[in-house]
């Protein structure tokens, strides 16, 4: 951009990754760029993310990584297009750190650790002029100014343009805590309901199981269940079993569909297959097979190792009679029913769905109150674990920075 726009100030809202690379952005254009957050130190989420191994994107072929955002992903094609998988990879390389691709596919630093790349990115972002103002914490607008709580008391901000990147609903601790709805709300802006994303779920487990299995893992196990579309799919993975329900990365992985059928239906029941490795006839044998004086449980672990917490699960699951039924407890073994209650609370959820509809922006601008742009999880889409959240949100700031330099280029 050209050097015309130096006297122009924009304000980002917002020390997250969305927020950081819109910051980026403007500067590289030429615009005076003050962040401000309301925590201590920016990227707290990001930090917090990196902390088993910081995971920045998805080496996947890109046809299939731009399916992965649902209802978002018409939408955020042309932002994901600008700041893809691979740009993400080489913008990583241009602040000084290595990556590599892990047998999963997904894409990490060398080093697994978030902190050097956040301190290599902020150091670059300072030495291009932004200036970082922490413990702001934006409380609205007062005609045009922008409102802000600072440690010296209230402060009135003029900015020729505003990114808002605020976050969703997750984590409030580390600064997530959708606030911001009703300030947009309040400005005309359409905003769905934020809601948990990549979460776990209630189950009503007895005492007895729960006591004994808190905090178990189900490795390879699969999950059968109904899409939006109702048509079954299954998924093989792993996850936990907790005090109150179950947690971990399969779920994750399915819990957009799991959370939209329960918030149809009241609850939805999922169906576990405990051995995917091995065909319902070979279950079948093996339960068949004459166990003499040994008991069921002793039976199930001599012959298809179901130990642990996937034998207390068959007893939690099945009645005392379906149990002692051979055909019954085979089929179960593969299709074992688990009713799931609720979503857990959006405090605890990795990330939200939900969020600034996109028929309320014109590009990343809302369309209620122009020079106000808005990037990020704000925006009404999700991602699963895996890189994509990360990538998304960096492509959208990216794309946010970009729609300010052009708007005020033309004002």
């Amino acid at each position: 951009m050209q050097s015309s726009l130096t006297p122009f100030r924009v304000a980002v809202i917002g020390g997250g990754p969305a927020g950081l690379m819109a910051a980026q952005t403007l500067a590289q254009g030429g615009a005076r760029v003050d962040v401000y957050d309301a925590m201590p130190s920016v990227g707290r989420k990001f930090l917090l993310a990196g902390r088993g191994g910081m995971n920045i994107t998805h080496a996947e072929p890109y046809a299939d990584f731009v399916t992965r955002y649902g209802k978002g992903s018409a939408p955020l094609r042309s932002m994901l297009d600008a700041f893809g998988p691979q740009d993400v990879r080489d913008w990583v390389h241009g602040l000084g750190v290595d990556t590599f691709v892990g047998t999963s596919g997904r894409v990490f630093p060398t080093d697994m650790k978030a902190a050097p790349l956040l301190r290599a990115w902020l150091h670059r972002l300072r030495e291009s002029g932004v200036q970082f103002h922490m413990r702001h914490r934006w409380l609205g607008w007062r005609d045009d100014a922008l409102v802000l709580d600072t440690p010296d008391g209230e402060l009135l901000v003029q900015a020729d343009a505003v990114v808002l990147a605020l976050g969703g609903g997750s984590w409030a601790r580390l600064g997530s805590d959708g606030a911001w709805v009703p300030l947009l709300a309040a400005r005309g802006a359409a905003v769905t309901p934020l809601v948990p994303a990549n979460c776990g779920f209630d189950v009503a487990w007895s005492e007895h199981f729960s006591s004994r299995n808190a905090g178990e893992p189900l490795t390879t196990v699969a999950i059968i269940s109904t899409g939006a579309d109702g048509k079954a799919f299954r998924k093989q993975g792993q996850f936990v079993v907790t005090q109150g329900g179950i947690e971990g990365s399969l779920i994750y992985a399915l819990s957009a569909a799991l959370r939209d059928q329960i918030a149809a239906d009241g609850s939805t029941t999922i169906y576990l297959d405990l051995l995917p490795d091995l065909t319902a006839q070979r279950v079948a044998d093996e339960v068949a097979r004459p166990r003499g004086a040994r008991s069921m449980a002793s039976h199930l672990q001599s012959r298809l190792g179901i130990k642990g917490v996937k034998a207390g699960l068959l007893r939690e699951c099945l009645s005392k009679d379906q149990y002692a039924d051979e055909d019954q407890l085979a089929r179960a073994i593969k299709h074992l029913p688990v009713r799931l209650l609720r979503p857990r609370p959006i405090d605890e959820a990795i990330s939200s769905a939900g969020g600034v509809r996109w028929d309320a922006l014109e590009g990343t601008m809302l369309k209620s109150a122009p020079g106000v742009f808005v990037a990020g999880e704000m925006v009404d889409w999700e991602a699963p674990t895996g890189g994509y959240l990360l990538t998304a949100c960096l492509a959208s700031g990216q794309a946010a920075g970009r729609d300010v330099l052009a708007w005020l280029a033309r004002s």
